[in-house]
Order: structure tokens, then C-alpha cells, then sequence
């Protein structure tokens, strides 16, 4: 019968020592945001990479964008309300 592990027993990540662990978390952050981000950048559009941090209208846009898409649907928009109305109805007994 095989052995069982302890719980105390550490795999994968957790089983790396604290520098390999940091490394691989680094080259996540680079690979997310796009190395060292716009304050290191002398041309406009390097080293954004895909993270949205530090960009308050980028936030707002997508949402605007989102919030346009999703309310072209009448009949979802419809059911949101009708829930919201009988929750709020709820509230109110």
C-alpha cells in the first residue's frame, strides 16, 4: 500500500525555494502589464502590454462599452428589472 502525504508535504510552487518562486511571479507581472509599464516607455503604446492599472478612462470606456452592448438586449434588461422590482417588493413587506 502506497504511502500517504502529510498535508505538510509541499508540491509545485510551493515546493520552489523563495527566489524561483519571485522570479516566476515576475515574468507573470511583465507578461500582464507589459514589462516595466508607461513610465518607462519613451514611445507611446510600448510596454502597456494588456493591465489596465493607472487608467482611469480606459475603465470608464470599457464599461461604457460593456454597458451599451448589454442593453441592447430589451428582454434581458426587462428581466433584470422585474427581479430587482420583486426583490425590492420583498424589502418592503
Amino acid at each position: 500500500m502506497a504511502d500517504k502525504k502529510s498535508s505538510d508535504d509541499k508540491r509545485g510552487f510551493a515546493s520552489m525555494d523563495e527566489e524561483k518562486r519571485r522570479e516566476i511571479a515576475r515574468k507573470g507581472g511583465e507578461a500582464s502589464h507589459g514589462g516595466h509599464g508607461k513610465a518607462h516607455s519613451d514611445r507611446e503604446g510600448e510596454g502597456e502590454g494588456r493591465g489596465w492599472h493607472g487608467d482611469p478612462q480606459g475603465h470608464a470606456q470599457a464599461g461604457r462599452k460593456g454597458g451599451e452592448e448589454v442593453s441592447k438586449d430589451r428582454e434581458h434588461m426587462a428581466e433584470i428589472g422585474r427581479k430587482g422590482g420583486e426583490a425590492r417588493a420583498k424589502d418592503n413587506d
